[in-house]
């Protein structure tokens, strides 16, 4: 039987030894190694589109992969391709270190520096273990269990207070919900989310009742969501805000791997505050999106926050999808200057300034009956289509054009704005 395997190794040095040694196993086929987390994840689900056939049977992690931490990725291989045997391969082989690899899905730690004999055994012992997981799922015995490439993760951030991030998160969720997708919403504005009080709904359990848990199974994440008839699976902000601190970024981490891996879309609400919960969640976001009004303060602030992720690593401004809500072709300050200032990607649709469309679903706390003739409306489910929520994205397209072609008058707050933009 041949074993294929593919290495996850970010140091070009440690890349060439591996892939050295793996050339000399018997009945081995080697990929070409993967120089990231994202690749890694990325090259896997494009194996698994067909069938979990065409995914290498054994994947060797590095301890020195990034931008997700070593464990952190085998544990979300582990959930998203469950019939892959992943082996980390560390300086450290303790069992301290066994304990924590085993208990995030590993088959097996490979100390450094590398012995022929030891890779051997532990790849063979893992390819072992993957052939007798797919023999039994083949028989159809584990349908509960998840083996696709996972579900897209959209996260919706606000510059700051009041920009309508919770609105803008609820109506991207309800278009898809409405095209067909199985959709999650998750509230990870920890300590004010608001998604419940939106779609009036009240539910004894949060975010907060996942936080301690290592292995998040259908179950135990059934158990957390709440299924409103909107079509949205809903996990709520915890009701005592204190009760947010549970939810760190190792949480997060494992929260919407769980949520990725059962649905076919997963959108974030992740409020205006940058904690280490949210801040995983826009680090693993296929689409990260940044909610702002065209006025001088939301704009420095959107600048601030987008400064913010890159300076944490957490995403580059190039790659955040910029929302322009309440715009109006009066507005000083338009969508290609905000584009301009904060370095990201303004979207086509900009979201019109239409309050009164809005004040009665809002007062009544039910904005899933917001009228299909609302402009505002129109806009979101729009941009909702423009950021690939509704159907498969289309990677072959260009990317957006901004959504300005309006001129822009350098006057009044523009003015002060520009002044500002270095500071």
């Amino acid at each position: 039987m041949t074993t294929r395997i593919l290495p996850a190794v970010g140091d070009p040095d440690a890349a060439r030894a591996l892939s050295t040694l793996l050339s000399q196993l018997p009945s081995a086929e080697p990929a070409p190694p993967v120089p990231d987390s994202t690749s890694l994840l990325d090259t896997l689900a494009r194996m698994a589109v067909d069938s979990i056939d065409e995914l290498p049977e054994v994947v060797l992690v590095h301890e020195r992969i990034g931008p997700v931490p070593a464990l952190e990725l085998i544990r979300e291989v582990a959930l998203r391709f469950p019939a892959v045997g992943v082996v980390l391969v560390s300086s450290d082989a303790g069992p301290a270190l066994f304990s924590a690899a085993m208990d995030s899905g590993a088959r097996g730690l490979i100390g450094l520096p590398l012995s022929y004999e030891e890779l051997a055994a532990r790849v063979q012992a893992a390819a072992q273990w993957s052939v007798g997981v797919r023999r039994h799922l083949g028989k159809g015995s584990a349908a509960d269990v998840f083996t696709g490439p996972g579900g897209r993760v959209v996260t919706v951030t606000g510059a700051k207070g009041g920009v309508g991030t919770t609105f803008t998160a609820v109506q991207f969720a309800l278009a898809a919900a409405a095209s067909g997708r199985r959709t999650a919403l998750v509230d990870m504005d920890l300590q004010a989310g608001d998604v419940g009080s939106y779609l009036d709904v009240q539910f004894r359990r949060s975010i907060a009742d996942l936080a301690g848990i290592q292995d998040i199974s259908p179950r135990v994440l059934q158990d957390a969501v709440y299924d409103d008839r909107t079509g949205l699976a809903l996990l709520l902000a915890p009701a005592d805000g204190e009760r947010g601190e549970e939810v760190d970024d190792r949480a997060a981490r494992h929260i919407v791997g769980a949520l990725r891996s059962r649905y076919e879309l997963v959108v974030i609400d992740c409020g205006t505050q940058v904690t280490g919960a949210n801040a995983a969640a826009v680090e693993m976001a296929d689409v990260a999106v940044l909610v702002t009004t065209p006025d001088v303060v939301a704009v420095r602030a959107a600048k601030r926050m987008v400064r913010m992720w890159e300076r944490l690593q957490v995403r580059k401004a190039e790659d955040t999808a910029m929302v322009v809500n309440r715009w109006s072709k009066h507005t000083e300050i338009q969508p290609a200057l905000i584009e301009k200032i904060t370095k990201t990607r303004a979207t086509r649709t900009p979201v019109p300034a239409a309050f009164k469309e809005l004040q009665a679903v809002v007062d009544a706390g039910r904005v899933q009956d917001l009228d299909n003739r609302s402009t505002v409306k129109q806009a979101l489910w729009t941009l909702a289509g423009e950021l690939g929520l509704l159907s498969a994205p289309d990677t072959t397209a260009a990317p957006a054009a901004p959504g300005a072609a309006v001129a822009v008058r350098a006057a009044g707050a523009v003015s002060r704005l520009r002044r500002g933009r270095e500071g």
